[in-house]
């Protein structure tokens, strides 16, 4: 009991991420924001089975309402990243009280921007899905689910914004804590919601949007509560709500180029959709009951990203361009090698994965075949999510969004144009042109990122 009291603690003691070893920070930092990752994607198993007792219509529909949904993520995270990196900085610095500052003008933001994304949203995603699908029925059950996701985002959008000031001092655990929490809350509303019970009506797929805002709802109150157990708090008056353009229009400079780079991974995932949408249905919903999967390990690699972030960000604010040069190295090191081992693991287990989900044959083929292609791509992508963590950290944001569009959007959609349109070439050929493409690029973003450390570590030794 005393483990799980120290281990579930949201008090967060005192870290120096420009002083503590490396491997330590990673530690500390990563492995909580690992293990809420990996609740977070629990999350949406959950949500990807209980869609599938519905139908397969509404399997199909979850999966299609990926790219505009994450376009509520892209802006969250991008935002988020924003304010992560300029506290960072300022605590790097020792301005502790700008530090406070920039935590309030971005929840302003955020809600803001909530209400933009909202509005713009309802009106446009039913001719984005209406691109995608070519079911009536499962076009209505992707924009009932966004509907309701779309006027939830409000909390979404905050609990983001206010849980960077967190990541900013190396406290990933109170977040982990929302996530995990959350997973369980949501095994139990979405059953209750969806098929009803009592005086609670069956809401169908509706029901799992509506677990999803409740869930995030709660998740808020929590990481309110935490940040106000912060030194954070102590700089932080009503006045600091105020809006200050000089300080938006800062906070819009690093979050929305991450922002728009978000978006650019949503682009990306609505040209592999079209290009998976030429075989049918069946072949969306086994790609997205796959990526799923899939995402479970990439967990630890998304930990890995917080934690270079964050050490970064503080890290440039103090100018320790050496330390970070060496936070790079040990995090690639650490994250290549355990990709190569998730690699092996979704090889073998892809079958009985997709399995787990559906006994739709045509389904479990479509799946299979994703994993078992998209499994060669896990060792390059710790370079992408790691350097970009880098790249954000040093206030570089512009370079992010066109290594994104470039990755996710114009080389994906001349290259699979060719082999599917031109060539004819089947299903698994989409994967197969991404795995070349992500290889490639991997090699190059590796040697860029390398190339700005040098300029830096050049910049600050004169």
């Amino acid at each position: 009991m005393n483990f799980l009291k120290k281990y579930f603690s949201s008090k967060p003691s005192k870290l120096s991420l420009t002083e503590d070893p490396i491997v330590q920070l990673f530690i500390r930092i990563a492995i909580p924001s690992s293990v809420g990752t990996i609740f977070q994607t629990l999350y949406n198993i959950v949500d990807t089975y209980f869609a599938g007792k519905i139908s397969a219509e509404a399997l199909s529909a979850i999966a299609q309402t990926f790219p505009v949904f994450f376009i509520i993520i892209a802006m969250g995270v991008g935002i988020s990243i924003g304010i992560t990196a300029l506290i960072a900085n300022a605590l790097g610095e020792k301005k502790d009280k700008e530090a406070s500052y920039l935590l309030a003008q971005g929840v302003i933001l955020s809600i803001a921007v909530a209400i933009i994304i909202t509005i713009i949203g309802i009106l446009i995603a039913p001719h984005i899905i209406s691109t995608i699908s070519k079911s009536t029925t499962s076009l209505d059950l992707s924009i009932d689910y966004l509907n309701i996701i779309f006027l939830g985002s409000v909390f979404i959008f905050i609990q983001m914004s206010v849980n960077s000031s967190l990541n900013a001092i190396g406290d990933t655990k109170s977040y982990r804590n929302v996530l995990i929490f959350s997973f369980f809350l949501n095994i139990v509303l979405n059953p209750l919601l969806i098929f009803g019970y009592g005086i609670i009506p069956a809401l169908g797929i509706k029901g799992i949007a509506l677990s999803t805002i409740i869930s995030q709802f709660v998740g808020l109150i929590y990481i309110l509560y935490k940040v106000s157990q912060t030194y954070l708090i102590n700089y932080l008056y009503p006045k600091c709500f105020i809006p200050k353009i000089n300080i938006i229009i800062d906070l819009l400079k690093q979050g929305l180029p991450a922002s728009f780079g978000m978006m650019m991974i949503s682009v990306g995932v609505y040209v592999i959709l079209y290009f998976i949408s030429q075989f049918g249905d069946m072949a969306l919903a086994g790609y997205g009951t796959a990526i799923r999967y899939e995402q479970i390990f990439l967990l630890p690699v998304l930990g890995l990203n917080t934690a270079v972030l964050s050490m970064v960000g503080q890290n440039f604010g103090a100018k320790k361009i050496n330390r970070i040069n060496e936070i790079y190295n040990k995090a690639l090191i650490y994250g290549c090698g355990l990709m190569f081992i998730c690699a092996f693991l979704i090889y073998f287990t892809a079958e009985y994965a997709v399995g787990l989900f559906t006994d739709n044959a045509e389904v479990l083929k479509y799946g299979t075949t994703y994993l078992r292609i998209t499994c060669f791509m896990e060792p390059i992508y710790p370079i992408f999510f790691i350097s970009n963590a880098l790249i954000q950290g040093i206030k570089r944001p512009n370079i992010v969004l066109l290594f994104t569009i470039l990755r996710m959007v114009v080389l994906p959609s001349i290259v699979l144009s060719i082999l599917i349109f031109k060539m004819n070439f089947s299903f698994e050929y989409v994967f197969w042109g991404l795995l070349i493409i992500n290889w490639i690029f991997g090699i190059f973003v590796f040697l860029i990122t390398k190339k700005i450390i040098k300029n830096q570590i050049i910049k600050y030794s004169n």
